[in-house]
């Protein structure tokens, strides 16, 4: 007689980690396989990213750069503008520099023939000058004399202008006309009779020229025609030292009585 061993059946919790058991074999092997795949993948993810992160890099190095010669670029566009309305500007103003250079060489031959012409005339006007002092009353002989000299000497030198010398010409001819409209008392020496005397020279105008000593005991008076001093009278003291002072204006302006040639006399 045979004793049979009763049948068990697996519970369900064991029979449920037997086929994880199962299934842990039969899919671990794929997991473990594709591990090194994924890793590959994910380095060549990265070394990706850098490239792409290095290129981009370049590309805004680039951007930079080209916005720079960009700048640089209409920078130079308006240096060259400025220059370009410079140049112009210039360019009216050497136009206009040689217009005056043109006026002003003809301007310089003018002057020049101008000079030559003129220079005779002032020479001329310079002896005519000497001549009329040396025939005038005789007051202030010195002085003018040596103003007549001064001119002879002006016109021999160069670094005068022509227009210096006829300015200076014409102011002494300009003197010599002053002199005939105004009233005027100096001091100097008066040979008379082999004596040096020490007097005060009144002129009025060109009319009369008369002397006066310091103690007013000689007075006398320029006789034009006879070229030569003449005394005058007491009678004239007073009036000649009258007019010494109003010509100082010592006092106020008065009528005097003084001797003048008469007009048939006047030369």
């Amino acid at each position: 007689m045979y004793l049979k061993r009763p049948l068990t059946l697996p519970t369900p919790k064991a029979l449920g980690s037997a086929l994880l058991l199962l299934a842990g074999i039969w899919v671990g092997g794929p997991i473990l396989a594709g591990a090194a795949s994924v890793g590959e993948a994910i380095g060549q993810e990265v070394k990706g990213n850098a490239a792409d992160a290095a290129s981009q890099d370049r590309i805004d190095t680039l951007s930079d750069q080209t916005e720079d010669l960009a700048t640089q670029y209409r920078a130079a566009l308006q240096s060259t503008r400025s220059l370009e309305i410079y140049n112009r500007q210039l360019e009216s103003l050497i136009t206009s520099q040689d217009q005056e250079i043109a006026s002003l060489k003809k301007q310089i031959d003018s002057v020049t023939e101008v000079g030559r012409e003129i220079m005779p005339l002032m020479l001329r006007m310079i002896e005519t000058l000497d001549k009329f002092v040396s025939l005038d009353v005789p007051f202030l002989e010195e002085e003018r004399r040596d103003r007549v000299q001064q001119l002879r000497d002006m016109m021999n030198r160069a670094d005068v202008t022509i227009s210096e010398k006829y300015r200076r010409l014409l102011e002494s001819y300009q003197i010599e006309y002053d002199y005939g409209r105004n009233i005027e008392a100096y001091s100097g020496e008066l040979e008379q009779g082999g004596q040096t005397l020490v007097v005060d020279f009144l002129r009025v105008g060109r009319v009369a020229l008369l002397y006066q000593t310091r103690d007013g005991s000689k007075t006398g008076a320029w006789d034009q025609e006879a070229r030569d001093w003449v005394a005058l009278g007491d009678e004239y003291r007073n009036a000649v030292a009258e007019g010494l002072r109003i010509a100082r204006k010592q006092v106020a302006p008065d009528l005097i009585r003084i001797p003048v040639p008469a007009a048939g006399a006047a030369r």
